[in-house]
Formats: C-alpha cells, sequence, structure tokens
C-alpha cells in the first residue's frame, strides 16, 4: 500500500474536534495545496476564507451552521465562488499569465478572447454554478492535503448559505458560500464513529473499465 493510500484510509471527516490548534505549517501546506488545485482555463473563480477568530466560529454556529465541529475546529475554511465573472476578472488573469510567464499580453490575444467567448457569453447562473464546481475541485485538494498532514478535515454542506455570507460580508466582496471544511484533530472521546471501519463500494461496483 502506498504511503498516500494508507493515510487517506486514516482520513476521517471528524464529528467532533478536540479544539487542538492545527501547526501553522500544517494549515500552509494544505492552502499551498488549495492554491495548485486545477480549475477550468486556469481562472480560479473563487476564494477561501480561513477563520480561526473565535467570536466568528461562534456566530457562525449559532447563525448559520450548527455543527459542534464548527466551534471545536482549529480552522474554519469557507469556499466561496464569484457570484459574477466578469471582463475584467478575466483580463486580469490574462495579465497574471503575462506576468507569471515572462510575456506579453498581446501574444495571449487568443487565448483571451477563447475564455472570453466560451465564459462570458453564458447566463450569470451558469457561471456561478461552473465557479461552484471549481471550489469543489479545491475542496477535494484540501481533503486530501490535510490527510498527508495527518490533519482532520470534515467538509460540511447544508448550512445557511445566505446568513453565512451576511456575517462575513461576501456579497460585498461579489462571492457567495459553496461549501466548508473544518480543521482540526478528531476527539475520539466523544465522537463515536471515528474508529469505525471506512465503509466504500468494492471496486467492481464503483469502477468500469471501458
Amino acid at each position: 500500500m502506498s504511503d498516500l493510500i494508507e493515510k487517506l484510509n486514516g482520513r476521517y471527516a471528524a464529528k467532533r474536534m478536540n479544539g487542538e490548534t492545527v501547526p501553522e505549517d500544517k494549515l500552509n501546506t494544505i492552502l499551498e495545496a488549495i492554491k495548485l488545485s486545477p480549475s477550468s482555463v486556469g481562472l480560479q473563480p473563487y476564494k477561501v476564507l480561513v477563520i480561526s477568530d473565535k467570536d466568528v466560529k461562534d456566530r457562525i454556529f449559532k447563525e448559520a451552521a450548527p455543527q459542534p465541529q464548527i466551534v471545536e475546529s482549529s480552522h474554519l475554511l469557507v469556499f466561496a465562488a464569484w457570484e459574477k465573472i466578469t471582463a475584467e476578472q478575466v483580463s486580469e488573469y490574462i495579465n497574471l499569465v503575462a506576468v507569471t510567464r515572462g510575456i506579453t499580453v498581446e501574444s495571449l490575444s487568443q487565448y483571451h478572447d477563447k475564455i472570453s467567448g466560451g465564459i462570458l457569453s453564458r447566463t450569470e447562473e451558469v457561471n456561478f454554478n461552473w465557479a461552484a464546481r471549481q471550489a469543489y475541485i479545491a475542496l477535494g485538494h484540501a481533503s486530501v492535503a490535510a490527510a498527508t498532514e495527518h490533519v482532520d478535515s470534515t467538509p460540511m454542506e447544508g448550512f445557511n448559505n445566505a446568513k453565512l455570507d451576511e456575517i462575513l460580508g461576501l456579497k460585498e466582496k461579489g462571492l457567495k458560500s459553496v461549501v466548508i471544511m473544518t480543521l482540526g484533530y478528531r476527539d475520539s472521546e466523544n465522537d463515536a464513529l471515528s474508529k469505525a471501519k471506512k465503509v466504500r463500494k468494492p471496486d467492481e461496483e464503483l469502477f468500469i473499465a471501458i
């Protein structure tokens, strides 16, 4: 068994956390994995809020996501997709490509037109749903990275998105929350499932070879 698979076998979406702080180097590794995650055309149409402030987490727990991991975690990650995708955002990305690769913006004109013609021709709803899916890819990378660092991570839906957006002032930032993840360490004494065997479908039911 590879080292990665061994660590993924130990991964667990903790139902209770013990409040222990995730070391900064481990947190930074998880955040770097998020930054390196793939996204369609490389646009990364989302932001990730990294919340450690106790008062903010308490308010989120009380008003938007009444799950104990919110307040018991070391950090709460909020993946928030761009509410709208604009020509300015596309141009900023093209400029970033040019600067990073040491090339001219003009040399990227066809790439710019291709992105603009595809994305900006769609409805805002279609683009938001697309952006949300890109955020979920980043969430997956965060989950795997946390496992490699022996940090527990718990992805969560089912929270009050509108209230969370209000608490964090996301509308003013042009963002809408789509999924959240707590980082910390499992509280085995208060989490009955923390030592249970992982339940997964057998290969022949999950994979189709063609």
